[in-house]
């Protein structure tokens, strides 16, 4: 095959190049056409200077190496189609039959009915005197349309038991060339199978089966076939007719029948295809009551319910393909069931879920809200439990309308606080949280004295004990209406001197070392 094609290339590119005198031969590299249809071979020759005589045209088929004289054009012999082309075969320009050399520089010939033989490479040779011959080839390529069908295997299709799977529809594509793809267009479950018959003509057929396993949920399901051939579509649908037993399911107990409930009855409903002929009514363990009437599907009780209504009812449904059973048990009761709210339980955990979300959100809101509005005090116990190091300096003095100068130690504070026995306590001093000596100033104790600043309150630097308490840091109360009576004296600040440098408070720094005991100077109280 590989040295077949290499030759056929070999010959393509020698027959389409010019020859050396200026004279060639022009035709179009391949044409195309379908079964019946009509289509040109174009064949032109390009004359050179100067120009030379034609003599002879002819036409020829090249099957597997070996040339098949078609059709020929001779000035002196006129035009000749050779059978079995002779009745399909003809050339395109009524010049040609003039006789004249001139006339044959244009020799198209017109294949008409295309047949799938008339497929080959055909070869367009002109003699001329004193150059020779010169020819070119064109290859013709001849396609068959396929004819498409789609039909179900059977007329009826019967689901019967045991369920096992068969082919319900088959799409065919006939006579191809070349061979059409086909695929399923459903929503139904099932498989595909295809096949590909190759004909002596050269055509192909293929013939896919789509397979499914019958039932009642396959019943009037619907089935396309699509066919792709070349740029070409076609689709067909079927719809199936599946046959099966009755499903039966017999309706009208309520779970509420109870003595004296007039008007009550059961239907036997049966989905089956073919429909239903026979009905037939029984009761298990016993025989029917006789106030019952039967009518077609439907079991009347006739008269209030009485006991005699319990047990278990079946329906026995028939058609062509089967017979199906439906139970249903009857219990009968003393008095009316309770009959729940409109929703019943599922509309009741809708309400439920709902409140509970809503429940939720509410409680979310509030506590994000009240995170954000944390109180002034908790904030102030969360900085007094800080240690020493890390607690922050204490707010500049307050300036009063007082006429006292200066500023007073903590040595030099009395505080007598009067309990409700009128004992007084003695209240311990804490240490504060900055050191107050002449040795380490602080940026509140090296200040000179303008003569503006006062004292701060001591009440911020003076915790409270409690005799049989652990010692805690607490809230200085509001001032009273009568505050204590104080006993200051007269200088209680000394100035330190403008030279003294600041103390700068530095997180890494070592601690100052503490500082000796304080002595209370003696209580005064009035």
């Amino acid at each position: 095959m590989a040295m077949l094609a290499t030759f056929w290339i070999v010959l393509l590119v020698a027959l389409n190049a010019p020859a050396g005198n200026g004279q060639s031969v022009q035709t179009d590299p391949s044409k195309s056409g379908f079964v019946g249809d009509t289509v040109e071979l174009r064949c032109v020759f390009i004359n050179g200077k100067p120009p030379v005589k034609i003599s002879q045209v002819t036409w020829q088929k090249l099957i597997n190496g070996t040339k098949q004289n078609v059709a020929t054009a001779n000035p002196a012999l006129g035009v000749s189609v050779l059978p079995p082309f002779k009745d399909r075969v003809s050339f395109k320009h009524p010049a040609v039959r003039q006789r004249t050399p001139s006339s044959l520089e244009d020799t198209t010939i017109v294949f008409s009915n295309l047949r799938l033989s008339d497929e080959a490479a055909y070869i367009c040779e002109y003699t001329t005197f004193p150059a020779g011959n010169r020819e070119n080839m064109v290859n013709l390529t001849v396609f068959a349309r396929p004819v498409t069908k789609m039909t179900l295997t059977s007329p009826t299709i019967v689901a019967r038991t045991p369920k096992r799977k068969m082919p319900v529809a088959t799409c065919m594509s006939a006579n191809g060339k070349p061979p059409s793809v086909i695929k399923w267009d459903t929503t139904l479950k099932g498989e595909a199978t295809f096949q590909e018959t190759r004909n002596p003509n050269g055509t192909v057929t293929v013939r896919s089966n789509y397979i499914v396993l019958p039932s009642r949920e396959t019943h009037r399901q619907k089935l396309t076939c699509i066919v792709t051939y070349r740029a070409e579509r076609f689709t067909e649908s079927v719809i199936l007719n599946v046959q099966y037993e009755p499903e039966v399911k017999i309706e009208g107990f309520d779970g509420n029948w109870y003595l004296n409930r007039p008007n009550v009855k059961l239907t036997c409903n049966a989905d089956a295809n073919p429909a239903v002929t026979v009905y037939q009514w029984k009761l298990l363990n016993g025989s029917l009551p006789n106030n019952i009437e039967i009518k077609n599907n439907t079991l009347f009780f006739k008269g209030p319910v009485t006991y005699e209504f319990g047990g278990t009812y079946v329906c026995d449904a028939t058609n062509s393909i089967g017979t199906r059973s439906g139970l249903v048990e009857v219990n009968v009761t003393e008095k009316p069931m309770p009959q729940g709210p409109p929703g019943g339980i599922f509309g009741i955990l809708g309400v439920v879920v709902v409140a509970g979300l809503i429940l939720g959100v509410v409680a979310t809101i509030c506590m994000v809200y009240r995170r954000g509005q944390k109180p002034r005090t908790e904030t102030d116990n969360d900085l007094t439990d800080l240690p020493p190091a890390h607690k922050p300096a204490p707010p500049p003095p307050k300036k009063k309308s007082s006429d006292m100068k200066g500023g007073l130690t903590s040595d030099e504070i009395q505080v007598v606080h009067l309990d409700k026995e009128d004992e007084i306590q003695k209240i311990p001093l804490q240490p504060p949280y900055y050191d107050m000596a002449q040795s380490e100033s602080t940026a509140f104790t090296d200040k000179p004295n303008s003569g503006n600043e006062e004292l701060p309150n001591p009440a911020d630097y003076v915790s409270c004990h409690h005799p049989g308490k652990q010692e805690q840091f607490v809230e200085p109360p509001p001032p009273s209406a009568y505050p204590p009576v104080t006993f200051l004296p007269q200088n209680p600040y000394t100035q330190h001197p403008t030279n003294t440098p600041m103390y700068t408070f530095q997180p890494n720094a070592a601690p100052p070392a503490p500082r000796p005991p304080f002595n209370y100077p003696k209580e005064q109280s009035v």
